[in-house]
């Protein structure tokens, strides 16, 4: 079974968030503080038996700041679950819960006690004078599937009464951000490998073959000369310390031989071409993170083949910690490939640009200090279509668009390289520190990115930077038995309260030139090896120095033709970049370009 939908209300950073899983890894993603370990805390309030009832009875900081609490209300944290169908054991354990045929709910609830609702009722507690102590949690299954979960008002009884004891035989495994994974491999009790040895079901004889080794091991070191010296010498000295009435005999071996002391007593051994059954402690933090997780997967394996699991699931905070790029992407593979639910929180692009879009649970902070959810490939309407060209744009490098807090949507690499620069340079803005990513679609194909950004779904704001023709920046038009191009997209009307576009007249390349960029253009063309046009760009600012107004613009149009045919006849991309290594020359950008950050950066 899995988890298919989750609604937190009034929960921490959350004022009412409701989002749908539809993958069995699903990747929570948003920038720092917007809830995502609030998020994966939330869950864990309904169907964790390990996490202590202790934190389940909420404090202060647990309550969403804008409810108050002297008033009754309730923090409310819902999980339906499915496909638990036709398995044994997971439909014993929440076919009790259904809410409508093939669908469980269980609800977390934290709202006044009984005694205090039947008070207010009978009109001896006046709303208002209510405390955190007059408030506790509850959990309950079922209810009525036909009322949204949201709807569900702090007074109203919902489903039935879930026993505590009937959540530990599902099983959730959560894996927090900065776990000490060497301690918890070495330590028998927080070890998954204990867990995957208990599953094992070693047969009584052998569990007594590996005893009688262990007696045998030591005897033969308590037969030690050294190790008999070293025996003796201890046994002395204690019986001469504790005095005759509290002595008793000391001697030496590799553990007490039992059963249970093997077990405490195994370790992990690794070996390489170098180095061979070595300690994880001298392995490096990523690999032992990876060595802990494969052996968890093997526990829950082994506790499906047996059937004695009604469900379990892994909410793993950051798996990129420590890891290489690729050992991320290789570790979000395995955990895809499972046969049972993991949710991860996560700031890897190599991690997101692996996952499919229907994964995604995006969480947004909101400019009152808020956060929105959204899952993009439902909430954005999009057709089946578009989520395939989404997902084969959102590389390690493009899906930033996802976790930047605004976003420039450019068409190419030219824009890429010299915007962030020229802000840097002309205005001394940072974007990346404003929160502003640039992100090329490379192409002119804005509508798809657009609906990304709306009420709804990504609630951020993005504005579209392109050119006047909106032809893609390498397209020719005019060679011979092509087809024609197709119908450009009227920008405008992609504009909603996230969305704005900002235009030149002309194109990118073009829209740069002027007296302030001259000098940026003409030091690029020198290293580019055009020193033609670097001396016709220097020739043309001392004209434009001199010229008056009227005389500018026959001046300046040849020397965009210039930069236009320079940029396409070495690259543009290339010339962009070069260029963008002497931004700290250039003096003025386009109004457009100015007009896009002023947007962006109003509150």
């Amino acid at each position: 079974m899995r988890i298919s939908r989750v609604v937190i209300k009034n929960f921490r950073s959350f004022d009412l968030l409701d989002v749908s899983l539809s993958e069995t890894t699903s990747c929570v993603i948003g920038e720092n503080n917007t809830g995502k370990s609030n998020f994966l805390h939330a869950i864990r309030l309904c169907i964790d038996a390990s996490l202590p009832s202790t934190y389940r009875s909420l404090i202060a900081s647990d309550i969403h700041a804008a409810l108050d609490l002297s008033n009754p209300e309730q923090v409310l944290v819902g999980l339906e679950i499915v496909d638990f169908s036709g398995k044994i054991n997971e439909e014993a354990l929440v076919g009790a819960w259904q809410c409508e045929p093939g669908v469980a709910r269980i609800i977390y609830r934290f709202r006044p006690k009984l005694s205090v609702r039947e008070d207010l009722e009978a009109e001896e507690i006046s709303p208002g004078d209510l405390k955190l102590s007059d408030y506790q949690w509850e959990i309950a299954g079922g209810g009525d599937g036909a009322k949204g979960l949201a709807e569900i008002e702090w007074d109203e009884d919902v489903g039935t009464a879930i026993r505590f004891s009937d959540l530990q035989s599902f099983l959730v495994v959560f894996l927090p951000a900065l776990r000490d994974v060497e301690s918890e491999l070495r330590q028998f009790r927080s070890s998954p490998l204990a867990r995957l040895i208990e599953a094992m079901e070693i047969d009584e004889d052998e569990k007594d073959e590996l005893v009688e080794i262990l007696r045998e091991a030591n005897d033969k070191i308590a037969g030690s000369t050294s190790i008999e010296q070293i025996a003796a010498a201890i046994d002395s000295s204690f019986k001469n310390v504790s005095g005759p009435a509290f002595s008793m005999d000391v001697a030496l071996g590799l553990a007490e031989p039992s059963f249970q002391a093997i077990l405490r007593a195994l370790r992990i051994l690794l070996s390489n071409k170098v180095v061979t059954d070595f300690d994880p402690g001298s392995n490096g933090l990523g690999l032992n993170n990876i060595l802990y997780v494969a052996i968890l997967i093997e526990y829950f394996h082994k506790r499906v083949a047996q059937g004695k699991t009604a469900g379990q699931i892994i909410l793993f905070e950051e798996p990129e910690a420590h890891l290489h790029p690729q050992l991320q992407v290789s570790l979000f593979k395995a955990l895809s490939a499972l046969p049972f639910q993991s949710i991860l929180t996560t700031h890897s692009t190599h991690i997101t640009s692996n996952a499919p879009l229907s994964s995604y649970v995006v969480l947004t902070q909101l400019q009152d200090g808020g956060v929105a959810a959204c899952v993009p490939s439902v909430d954005a309407e999009l057709e089946e279509s578009e989520v395939r060209d989404l997902e084969r744009y959102l590389d390690a490098t493009k899906s930033n668009l996802l976790f930047a807090r605004k976003v420039m949507l450019v068409e190419g690499p030219a824009e890429l390289f010299l915007i962030p620069a020229l802000f840097k340079a002309v205005k001394g803005i940072d974007l990346e520190r404003e929160g502003i990513s640039v992100i090329p679609i490379y192409g002119v194909h804005f509508d798809v990115y657009a609906k990304l950004f709306s009420e709804g779904s990504l609630n951020k704001k993005c504005a579209i930077i392109a050119d006047g023709d909106l032809k893609p920046s390498d397209a020719d038009p005019e060679l011979e038995g092509e087809d024609d191009l197709p119908e450009a997209t009227n920008l405008k009307e992609l504009e909603n309260d996230h969305v704005r576009v900002f235009t030149c007249v002309t194109t990118f390349e073009r829209a740069l030139v002027n007296e302030g960029t001259l000098s940026m253009f003409a030091q690029a063309a020198d290293e580019v090896g055009a020193p033609k046009v670097a001396a016709k760009l220097r020739k043309g600012a001392k004209d434009l120095a001199k010229a008056q107004a009227d005389q500018k613009k026959s001046i300046l149009d040849p020397l965009r033709n210039s930069v236009l045919s320079t940029a396409i006849r070495f690259g543009k991309a290339r010339f962009a970049q070069l260029a963008a290594g002497h931004a700290v020359s250039a003096k003025l950008m386009p109004k457009y370009l100015v007009d896009a950050l002023e947007w962006l950066r109003e509150e």
